[in-house]
């Protein structure tokens, strides 16, 4: 099978007690990213920040993958950021639909990188690589976000400057909305590097961030885990190195049911 079934067949062979939703629109960034949107279920709830599955009928049999949802729990339709990947079981069918397309998606929502799972504090760092800034899309256009830090900072790491539109397009909309134009105001900061090409902030944000430069350009101090709180989504090299960068400032790891001074999201790794 080469591309996801349009006709009504589809919603017949879905599996029982999963959504069969509707592609509204996609958008291609790279060879390697893209992003789409889909209708929303009315009865289908989530906390900005949270992922679900995602899926499509390959064959006669349903192939899942967990994806987080990037539009805030307040919008219409549903975002998600992917990448492509060749020969992936869902991704090679995915990265093929257009407007029209049915995707499934199971009921229930899950996810760590939830604001009920950080203790208050002042500033929210938000550390993405790749796809991973797919969930802290969702945060960033979410009013409660603001309404619990006073500052948040939005890091997007890449291999390439191409790789980093999603990013800059996901400011833009902010800055020209109605109403979270408003509501953000100065409060967000985007810091986005790359490593493979000329950037004016080349490097890992790990690297970035233990020599110091992440801090000094944008004026801030070092890690503080009376008032810091870190959300942490993307590969597993990332992971593990920022979660000992924020874990050596005194900062605790959380979840939804002990919050902390940070928490990271797994599901995507492996």
């Amino acid at each position: 099978m080469n591309a996801p079934a349009k006709t009504e067949d589809f919603a017949i062979q879905a599996p029982a007690g999963v959504f069969v939703e509707t592609v509204t629109s996609v958008t291609h960034y790279t060879e390697r990213l893209f992003r789409f949107r889909m209708t929303r279920p009315q009865e289908f709830r989530f906390r900005s920040g949270e992922f679900a599955m995602i899926g499509l009928m390959v064959g006669d049999k349903p192939i899942y993958r967990a994806y987080s949802v990037a539009s805030p729990a307040w919008d219409e339709e549903l975002e998600f950021f992917s990448i492509k990947v060749p020969d992936g079981p869902l991704t090679s069918h995915l990265q093929k639909i257009r407007p029209g397309d049915q995707v499934l998606m199971r009921k229930k929502p899950t996810g760590t990188l939830v604001l009920d799972a950080l203790v208050p504090g002042r500033r929210l760092y938000m550390f993405s690589t790749g796809t991973g800034i797919a969930p802290f899309a969702s945060l960033i256009r979410d009013p409660e976000t603001y309404e619990k830090f006073e500052e948040v900072i939005l890091t997007h790491t890449c291999r390439d400057v191409a790789e980093l539109k999603y990013g800059f397009d996901l400011m833009d909309e902010i800055r020209n909305h109605e109403f979270l134009n408003e509501i953000v105001g100065d409060k967000l900061r985007h810091y986005a590097t790359v490593t493979r090409e000329d950037y004016p902030f080349k490097g890992r944000i790990t690297d970035l961030m233990i020599n110091g430069k992440f801090f000094a350009d944008l004026g801030l101090p070092p890690l503080d885990p009376a008032i810091d709180r870190g959300m942490i989504c993307g590969s597993t090299a990332m992971l593990k190195d920022t979660k000992e960068i924020l874990e050596a400032a005194g900062l605790t790891e959380g979840a939804n049911s002990k919050p902390a001074e940070f928490v990271i999201e797994r599901a995507f790794v492996g």
